[in-house]
């Protein structure tokens, strides 16, 4: 089992009609917890972590964990760089050994977004390694630190560039947004389905944390196959390390380390119930 590629993931996700969950980590007992939930219900999953975030974990420190902890999986795990920015940052993560990258360029227009994908995934095939890009806007910046209106993807333009690019994972554009929403999502499942009919591309959903049961449920039926969780995990993190601090009169570092894992372990096992990855090993 162990480290694989994303590319062969989300084949066997979209031959077996389920999503992969993809948890973004900040430290080793957020890996430890998600592995934890993907091993007990046998199911496969990515580790990811975005280029923003890398100003809290350093990618030199936090991505040798994140492929040993796939290394030693008894389930396929695949670890992937989220939101890739700068050449520099997908360039590191290809030579720690990342099995896939993510180039953002959505922010560019379509020609310019397609020809740095093709550079990204010329780069990527020296390593073997998977590809994802995305086109449309998902609202707010990874990390909430910049406000960008949600744009969803036109049909259009997302065939012509997987035609162009034949990248391995598309993340478009519904209506989903990243970090904690505003009132009840809105999804566009009529821009997803037509996508998903138009395109033969494993899909992507960014801004998972906070839709429901029954959204995410449509969307795997109509064709995600990677469904990013990072704000749900963190949340879960801290709230568990709340309660046993507010147990607990003198904390123990190492049942703090303890109540880390278990949050993360307890949302990676609740989304893997979600998105009908359990037992598809």
């Amino acid at each position: 089992m162990s480290l694989v590629r994303l590319k062969d993931l989300l084949i066997e996700a979209e031959n077996g009609k389920y999503a992969v969950g993809a948890f973004s980590i900040a430290n080793m007992e957020m890996v430890m917890g998600v592995i934890k939930a993907a091993e007990e219900l046998n199911s496969p999953v990515i580790l990811q972590i975005a280029e923003v975030r890398l100003k809290y974990s350093p990618l030199y420190l936090i991505g040798p964990l994140m492929l040993a902890a796939a290394e030693k999986s008894k389930v396929p795990v695949a670890v992937h760089l989220d939101h890739g920015i700068t050449v520099k940052c997908i360039d590191e993560a290809l030579n720690l050994g990342f099995t896939s990258v993510m180039i953002d360029a959505s922010r560019y227009s379509l020609k310019k977004n397609i020809n740095i994908t093709k550079q990204i995934i010329e780069k990527a095939k020296n390593y073997n390694a998977s590809v994802e890009a995305e086109i449309g806007r998902v609202g707010s910046s990874e990390d909430g630190s910049e406000k960008i209106s949600t744009m969803c993807t036109d049909v259009k333009e997302a065939k012509e560039f997987y035609e162009q690019t034949g990248v391995n994972a598309l993340a478009i554009g519904i209506g989903n947004t990243h970090g904690v929403y505003k009132g009840t999502p809105d999804l566009n499942f009529e821009v997803l389905r037509k996508v998903n009919e138009n395109v033969d591309v494993p899909l992507v959903l960014h801004g998972g944390s906070g839709i429901s049961d029954d959204d995410f449920k449509k969307c795997v039926k109509f064709g995600m196959r990677k469904i990013n969780i990072a704000t749900a995990t963190f949340m879960s993190v801290a709230k568990n390390v709340k309660l046993y601090c507010d147990k607990y009169n003198n904390v123990d570092y190492f049942k703090l380390n303890k109540a880390q894992v278990e949050g993360a372990y307890l949302n990676a096992k609740k989304h893997i119930g979600i998105f009908e990855s359990k037992n598809k090993i």
